[in-house]
């Protein structure tokens, strides 16, 4: 099994690192993408603490939306320290998580897009994939990848509960979709209704932790260990063994952030 997104760089693990790591080898989590903000150095030291505990795990970096505002004078240098933590970065293999987030409004929509089209670019020149956060700014998101990518960039819809829609068009722009907690939720009807539409070649699992756990841990702590959760809902959701899911969800992990 393979966590796609996870912010172990976060300060809510920074007391007990060791054991989540140690938990998430020991339920059989092959592996894990860490989302470090850009220009964050405690996230950055935190960092290497878990990469000296787990070296299987890769990085993704990137300017969320909701900081965004931070860059609003100059949206090109948010491209700027992500393509300079970079390369102070050897594990990193994504740019992101990156995007638009019009329901807190923590960002005018103008810079969230010109920040977003700053980093598309970075991700362009280094020919590395996206790691998209899109909440209640569908057509926006598409438009600006539609334009910005050029049919050069891929990547995922990470924590994906948007419409069929939404999916269909990600899709068509070569981008995966990542599954986390939420598809466990009882009232997640609709979410587990559009996951059918995508195609398992496409498909990836995440926790997002410590955001998100999934049932029967929900109102907890999220961490890579509960994956499992994810993978076993997504392969009923499939009629498939859950073994069989997650070696087709990890082989799609390692296609996409390639080593």
């Amino acid at each position: 099994m393979i966590d796609s997104h996870c912010h172990l760089a976060d300060e809510k693990f920074a007391g007990d690192l060791d054991a989540v790591v140690a938990r998430a080898k020991g339920a059989g989590i092959e592996g894990a993408l860490v989302i470090l903000e850009a220009g964050n150095p405690q996230e950055a030291a935190q960092a290497t603490r878990v990469e000296g505990l787990w070296d299987s795990v890769r990085f993704a970096i990137g300017v969320h939306p909701h900081q965004a505002h931070a860059f609003g004078d100059d949206p090109a240098r948010a491209g700027a320290i992500v393509a300079e933590q970079w390369q102070s970065t050897p594990g990193a293999r994504a740019v992101g998580e990156i995007g638009l987030d019009y329901h807190y409004d923590f960002s005018p929509h103008d810079v969230q897009q010109a920040v977003f089209r700053a980093q598309i670019q970075v991700a362009r020149e280094l020919k590395r994939p996206l790691v998209i956060h899109t909440r209640e700014a569908d057509a926006d998101t598409v438009d600006i990848l539609t334009a910005e990518g050029g049919g050069e960039v891929s990547g995922v819809f990470h924590c994906f509960t948007g419409t069929p829609e939404l999916a269909r068009a990600g899709l068509d722009l070569g981008f995966y979709i990542s599954l986390a907690g939420i598809v466990t939720f009882p009232k997640a009807t609709d979410l587990r209704e559009t996951v059918r539409l995508v195609p398992i070649e496409r498909l990836l699992t995440e926790t997002d932790s410590p955001f998100l756990a999934p049932v029967p841990h929900r109102g907890k702590r999220n961490e890579p260990a509960l994956v499992s959760h994810v993978v076993a809902a997504l392969a009923e959701l499939y009629g498939m063994d859950a073994a069989e899911l997650s070696a087709k969800t990890t082989a799609n992990f390692h296609s996409l952030f390639r080593p």
